[in-house]
């Protein structure tokens, strides 16, 4: 049980950008549509990542199973930040599906939306994780401890050793 509910580390950068394509789509469509019903699908399978990775996300499952192994080899990236990226999806879209079908909130919903449009494109077309640059700044702000990702901790303290260094390596 442990092992199912366990984040992988490190991830593949290709598979997770696949998904946030995936999302980018499901979130264009839901805008467009007013398909509110919608975000709750989404927040699931964001909170499904979140306790598992790929493991329990039929989203995820495609993305790593099927599209990212046919993009060319792998892209390995640290575990961690994706994960809390998943879970600020999950936040945001799980609240969205409570402004939009619990209170009837739809444009403050659709704000959120737009928010989740612009993250997962970014994402998926720029390899730019936002949910990733929050992670390190925490880290860097020690609000995150070293020990969550010891290479996260790693290239953190590089980059401040070469700012301090002048380095611009």
């Amino acid at each position: 049980m442990r092992e199912l509910l366990s984040f992988p580390n490190p991830v593949n950068e290709k598979a997770a950008r696949v998904v946030a394509g995936f999302v980018l789509a499901l979130s264009v469509l839901i805008l467009a549509t007013s398909w509110h019903w919608l975000l709750a699908v989404v927040a699931a399978g964001f909170l499904l990542r979140v306790l598992s990775g790929p493991r329990l996300s039929p989203l995820g499952l495609l993305a790593t199973r099927v599209v990212a192994p046919r993009l060319g080899p792998p892209k390995y990236v640290a575990g961690p930040p994706k994960r809390f990226a998943q879970g600020m999806g999950a936040a945001v879209t799980g609240a969205a599906a409570v402004l939009a079908i619990g209170l009837g909130m739809d444009g403050t919903a659709d704000a959120l939306l737009v928010g989740l449009i612009v993250a997962s494109g970014l994402e998926s077309i720029f390899a730019v994780c936002l949910g990733c640059k929050v992670f390190g700044v925490l880290m860097r702000l020690g609000l995150v401890p070293d020990e969550v990702c010891a290479e996260c901790a790693n290239i953190w303290s590089r980059r401040g050793m070469a700012r301090q260094s002048g380095s611009t390596g």
